[in-house]
């Protein structure tokens, strides 16, 4: 077998030059194997592996293909927050799914204080999906200048840009109408913010998420048209998203002498706060309080009682990224549908 001449890094060319072969036929036996015979090729990759060399370099590889073979998915948590989200792992499971159809690989790109431009600046990928980010989020503003295809999910359409959407609007005026129609009309808002302003129309002058204001306004529709001054309804906050954060917020509005006699709860962990917080005090769900969430995570069919929510398709949400990104067509809006889900946490208003 081969041996090396010297002590620098093994190359393409230095296999080439110790078995008598053109650079090709090295290159060949790592990218295009059907090229050679099995035995040449056995004989290369014998040869590399005696020298020290471990293939071509991928970014090489790279840069004189024009593409990476790898999709980028920006995330708007850390990796650790958004593994134990369970809305964030549905859709992850989505976009795994679109990935493996298209033989692709996957790279997330997630929140890193003081890098999340330079993040995307960096990432070898061949286009982006930029997950439930804020409007104005740099990393938008990174990957136009990179000028790759991107889709945006949970992000307002805009012309000349692929988007994929749930019907927040109509998912939220569904449950907002059911509520109503339950003969409510004291309602409490809590939201994951710590100064979104103290009621639902400052909440939804100075929403920051498209998905949020979708559902601000989703809620706010059949509430006025019952008669509900929009601008009357208290919405508390607490820092977070989880469960623990609704179950703070909701004291505020519990303590309340004029409680709600229904909440709307931004996401599920936000209502399933909701109601730990009614059953330390004693409020009994849903005699004397209904709660609603959005979502309809894998825990609100399990709470006591079960929570009424709305469901939306995580997963194929995330699939339609895919699929939008990597179609190469015009540039495409998709708003999948939301479907209300009425279990035991909502009932007629106490008289």
């Amino acid at each position: 077998m081969p041996t090396r001449r010297s002590n620098s890094p093994a190359t393409l060319a230095t296999v080439a030059d110790a078995l008598g072969v053109s650079r090709m036929t090295v290159s060949n036996a790592y990218n295009r194997p059907d090229q050679l015979s099995p035995e040449l090729r056995e004989r290369v990759l014998a040869a590399a592996r005696d020298l020290g060399y471990s293939g071509p370099d991928p970014v090489a590889r790279t840069l004189s293909r024009g593409e990476t073979g790898a999709v980028g998915l920006i995330l708007d948590q850390p990796l650790s927050a958004a593994f134990s989200d369970e809305a964030t792992v549905r859709f992850l499971q989505g976009v795994g799914a679109g990935c493996e159809e298209r033989e692709v690989g996957l790279s997330l790109v997630p929140r890193i204080a003081g890098r999340d431009a330079a993040l995307v600046h960096t990432a070898l990928v061949d286009g982006f999906i930029l997950y439930c980010a804020p409007e104005a989020d740099a990393r938008l503003a990174a990957v136009r200048e990179r000028r790759l295809p991107h889709v945006l999910v949970d992000f307002a359409a805009e012309a000349g840009t692929s988007a994929v959407n749930v019907d927040d609007r109509g998912g939220a005026r569904a449950v907002a109408e059911h509520l109503i129609g339950l003969g409510h009309r004291r309602f409490g808002i809590v939201m994951p913010f710590d100064k979104p302003g103290e009621t639902a129309a400052e909440a939804q002058a100075r929403a920051t998420w498209h998905m949020h204001a979708e559902r601000l306004a989703g809620w706010r529709e059949p509430l006025v048209a019952a008669g509900v001054e929009w601008g009357a309804v208290p919405v508390a906050t607490a820092a977070g998203g989880s469960r623990e954060t609704g179950s703070r917020a909701a004291a505020q509005l519990l303590d309340r002498p004029d409680r709600p006699t229904a909440i709307l709860a931004l996401y599920d962990h936000l209502a399933l706060g909701v109601l730990d917080a009614a059953a330390q005090r004693g409020i009994a769900v849903p005699d004397e309080l209904s709660i609603a969430g959005f979502d309809d995570a894998g825990e609100a069919a399990l709470a006591t009682p079960p929570l009424t929510t709305v469901a939306q398709p995580h997963e194929r949400k995330g699939a339609e990224a895919v699929r939008l990104l990597l179609d190469g067509g015009e540039p495409g809006s998709v708003v999948l549908d939301t479907r209300l889900v009425v279990r035991s946490s909502t009932a007629p208003a106490p008289r």
